[in-house]
């Protein structure tokens, strides 16, 4: 992998950051759209998102570019706010022409971009790990469907012996399905129970009274599918009362490496996370891709599952628009269609699915671990095929 130095990685990093004016595209050019959380409370999760996509364009460009193009990127902040991240969408899709966009993290800000892209036949490249129970034609998912993180995390929980889970989540759309998704799951056991259930408002900071329930509650573990600052908020409180994994062990959802960096890893070493992709993931690929990010910024960054997963979708778009031999997104549709899309990623070889637009995804529980990375205690030993509907549980029945 070739590193990226001094001041040509520099250069390249703050032209895109700034966003690019529309009149300097011209024949050898093509645009993109980078639609990310740069300020509010998910921006602690979303920058390294949005890097992740700037090195897989850089890459691109230093290699020959897509089609003889170079990529020029238009980085957009969405502000943790769904209304922001409308307006932005609109503008790279209307006034900027984008070939696609690359972005959103929470359900709710895709969910307010969604009938955008479907509305002006544009593509949009999702890289996060969500509640499943969508597959739109506009819309490529990068990251994991429930049976991808949700369901397996649930299942190793009760292979390790928990039998009481309190579920805790941000009050939007994500942590609702995930936990409905659960419910059914669980209810399938007559030995497992659900002790609690709270959400938390998004810019909530104050997590006394939801401690208190999970003290009086009393479970086995944690389910948390807290987003943004509340997980920094919720863990330093639990850790100021001297909980650790011990007293109660949390199973996370959307903490990965940038989090563990954020909140610290004395504070949530033991604990367990789900994704696809961690730092420590040991591919070939994988040592290219945490070199490259380290070199191009910082070797204090760590990579993460949704950052790999944004990487991976500036490669999968890159692999779709050759095999069309063209930019325009109904071209690009069809190639994908062929389910033949697919990329060396630093997680494994992934694919898109061509009938729900998903990728085949190896599933990997992790524990935090006190150097501040995250290593498997859990693996699939191949990928597992995308299920956003779960029509292959019995038990989800009740919530397709």
């Amino acid at each position: 992998m070739k590193k990226f130095g001094g001041a040509i990685a520099i250069l390249v990093s703050m032209i895109g950051i700034t966003g690019c004016n529309s009149e300097v595209a011209d024949d050898n050019t093509v645009k993109v759209g980078l639609l990310h959380s740069l300020t509010g409370s998910m921006a602690i999760s979303e920058k390294s998102v949005r890097d992740a996509e700037v090195l897989a364009i850089t890459q691109i460009n230093e290699a020959g570019g897509v089609l003889g193009k170079q990529i020029e990127y238009i980085s957009e902040d969405g502000a943790s706010d769904p209304s922001t991240f409308a307006t932005k969408a609109e503008k790279l899709v209307d006034s900027e022409d984008v070939a696609a966009v690359f972005g959103c993290w929470t359900s709710s800000s895709r969910k307010a971009v969604k009938s955008i892209f479907e509305d002006y036949g544009a593509l949009l490249w999702y890289p996060v790990q969500y509640e499943g129970m969508e597959a739109s034609s506009n819309i490529v998912y990068t990251g994991a469907a429930p049976n991808q993180q949700i369901v397996p995390a649930i299942e190793y929980l009760i292979d390790q012996g928990y039998e009481d889970f309190f579920l805790l989540g941000s009050d939007y759309v994500f942590p609702r399905t995930a936990n409905m998704i659960i419910e059914a799951q669980l209810a399938a056991y007559d030995d497992i129970h659900i002790v609690g259930e709270e959400y938390a408002d998004m810019e909530q900071t104050d997590f006394a009274a939801i401690i208190a329930k999970i003290e009086e509650a009393d479970p086995d573990v944690i389910i948390n599918t807290l987003n943004g600052t509340g997980n920094v908020s919720f863990f330093k409180q639990m850790s100021e009362k001297n909980y650790t994994a011990e007293d109660y062990m949390t199973m996370s959802f959307s903490i990965a490496e940038e989090e563990v960096a954020t909140i610290g890893a004395e504070i949530l070493q033991d604990h367990l996370v789900s994704w696809n992709y961690y730092q420590t993931t040991d591919t070939p690929e994988n040592e290219a891709f945490v070199e490259a990010y380290k070199d191009m910024f910082g070797a204090n960054r760590v990579t993460s599952d949704p950052a790999e997963a944004a990487y991976n979708a500036v490669y999968l778009w890159k692999a779709a628009v050759e095999m069309a031999g063209s930019f325009a997104v109904e071209d690009v549709l069809d190639a994908i269609a062929t389910g033949a899309v697919s990329f060396d990623a630093p997680e494994g070889t992934v694919i898109i699915d061509g009938q729900n637009q998903h990728l085949a995804k190896p599933v990997r529980i992790g524990e935090v671990r006190e150097d501040g990375l995250i290593y498997e205690v859990f693996a699939t030993g191949e990928a597992v095929a995308p299920d956003p509907y779960l029509t292959t549980y019995d038990w989800a029945e009740i919530i397709r």
